[in-house]
């Protein structure tokens, strides 16, 4: 049985591009399917009480400590900060041979 090859496009505010998944459960997705390409904002808003919800970085840490995999990654953030954090710690991760080259 074939593995399904998605690619994710994490954002709350931006309209997902054709041919991407937009969602905010994208462990589930990532855990599940094979992911040819992540892309991923940083800021991802608040809830219904106004608390910020996980962030692109949250996502990344995670990625990195499970070792999961995504044959591209972008980063399509405005946020200056969260994208050095997320570009980081990718490049952390691919040293420690925890990912392949970004």
């Amino acid at each position: 049985m074939a593995i399904e090859i998605i690619n994710l496009y994490v954002d709350d505010l931006r309209d997902c591009p054709d041919g991407y998944i937009n969602i905010k459960e994208a462990i589930r997705y990532i855990k599940k399917f094979k992911v040819h390409i992540l892309s991923l904002d940083h800021d991802l808003g608040e809830d219904i009480d106004g608390n910020l919800l996980p962030t692109g970085y949250d996502l990344v840490k995670y990625i990195c400590e499970k070792g999961l995999r995504a044959d591209k990654i972008y980063l399509h953030t405005d946020n200056v900060v969260g994208r050095e954090n997320m570009y980081q710690t990718l490049k952390a991760a691919q040293r420690r041979e925890l990912l392949r080259r970004i």
